[in-house]
């Protein structure tokens, strides 16, 4: 079955005071385009996530999103008792200069002065985990990411196989039309054609039968439309085993939309004909379709 190459899927996880958000988003791309955002602190986390996702995915843009955070509590606040020493000794000071100058200063409040920055230090409370450790549950909870990024994959896929099987069995309806078209007007074109040549030829005096048979055939073959109709109806068999091939087909099927809109142009190109035109042009309006939806098939 086909999987399409629009999807989304998310996780979050904790370990520890470390809290994280996986995102990825997949969108159509002629190859396989990946976008990744992770920690400076995760290099070689980043590139194990390529390497994952060039392993099972063939096609698409795809971005990936690791957003890594950690709590602290206010517990972990400690005082750099040194620096505050400094502090307080430059507030004496400043005191001081201003009580010679017939100044007095209101005194700063305690949390005036743990607002300076400098005064309180971030002290975790508890140690880091090892970075083996936490690489490793990410390494897993990737590996759950893109089993769930699949699956959403294989799902679309399964609808996007749905209405391309309809626009091929619509397809098919039109060209047995055509064909059943081509094969009722046949007299009527061949009665055509001698009555149009012997008037191209009416003032020749002596006509030779066999010129007009060889005449007759040229006109006969660029009107013909029996090719156009065995090949759109091999394109029909061939588009219907790729969409049941377990393999990312969606290239050979957008070369062989380009080869169905190939033939349906010639057809409506040799028409001469207002039911056969019809019936091309609505052969046409079903292929530019079908281009369409095969655009997201991986």
């Amino acid at each position: 079955m086909i999987h399409s190459m629009t999807a989304f899927a998310s996780r979050t996880g904790a370990h520890g005071p470390h809290s994280w958000t996986w995102d990825m988003r997949g969108v159509n791309a002629r190859g396989l385009d990946l976008r990744l955002r992770f920690p400076d602190s995760m290099p070689a986390l980043e590139a194990v996530a390529r390497t994952a996702l060039a392993a099972r995915l063939s096609r698409g843009n795809i971005t990936l999103n690791l957003r890594l955070s950690r709590a602290d509590s206010a517990a972990s606040l400690a005082i750099d008792e040194v620096y505050l020493d400094r502090v307080l000794a430059t507030l004496a000071r400043l005191s001081e200069r201003a009580a010679l100058h017939d100044l007095a200063l209101a005194p700063p409040s305690p949390a005036e002065i743990l607002s300076l920055r400098g005064v309180l230090l971030s002290a975790p409370s508890d140690p880091e985990p090892a970075d083996d450790s936490l690489s490793n549950i990410l390494r897993s909870d990737l590996e759950a990411l893109l089993d769930d990024f699949i699956r959403m994959r294989r799902a679309e896929g399964a609808a996007l196989s749905d209405v391309l099987a309809l626009q091929l069995d619509r397809i098919e309806t039109l060209v047995a039309e055509s064909a059943a078209i081509a094969t009722a007007r046949q007299a009527e074109t061949r009665a055509a054609l001698r009555a149009a040549l012997r008037r191209v030829f009416e003032d020749v005096p002596e006509l030779d039968e066999t010129r007009i048979a060889q005449e007759l055939a040229l006109l006969a073959v660029k009107s013909d439309v029996t090719e156009e109709i065995d090949r759109l109806t091999a394109h029909v068999a061939a588009a219907r085993a790729l969409l049941h091939d377990p393999k990312p087909q969606g290239r050979k099927l957008d070369f062989l939309a380009q080869e169905f809109n190939r033939e349906a142009n010639t057809l409506c190109s040799k028409a001469q004909s207002s039911d056969l035109t019809r019936v091309g042009l609505d052969l046409k309006a079903v292929i530019d379709q079908m281009r369409e939806q095969i655009q997201n098939v991986e």
